[in-house]
């Protein structure tokens, strides 16, 4: 295996269906309601109704729920950047993957 996709695998990724909002420029500030279909400490995929261009800054906020964060629930704004695209779900859904580059903890108030 190459290193850079033993990298890729390197944190454990949680197959969770979370509701998740994506704020991306493209002509303007648009926001996409998605959810996540698998999130890392480094990464997350989620599925939109439309593409988000590879290289596209995002910036999304979700709510880890308390089976992952074994205590109570945890909101968490997040900034990254697309990496992949996949367009050939049967759904006419549009899987997106971005990095995380930085994250936030939100108070719940």
């Amino acid at each position: 295996m190459v290193e850079a996709e033993r990298e890729k695998r390197s944190t454990r990724r949680f197959a969770l269906r979370l509701p998740v909002s994506v704020t991306y420029a493209d002509n303007g500030s648009q926001e996409k309601a998605a959810q996540t279909r698998d999130v890392s400490a480094r990464g997350i995929c989620f599925y939109v109704d439309s593409a988000i261009a590879a290289g596209s800054a995002i910036e999304f906020t979700l709510v880890l729920p308390p089976e992952i964060t074994l205590t109570e629930s945890i909101r968490v704004r997040c900034k990254g950047k697309v990496v992949r695209v996949d367009n050939s779900s049967a759904d006419d859904k549009v899987a997106v993957a971005a990095v995380i580059e930085e994250y936030e903890f939100l108070s719940e108030s």
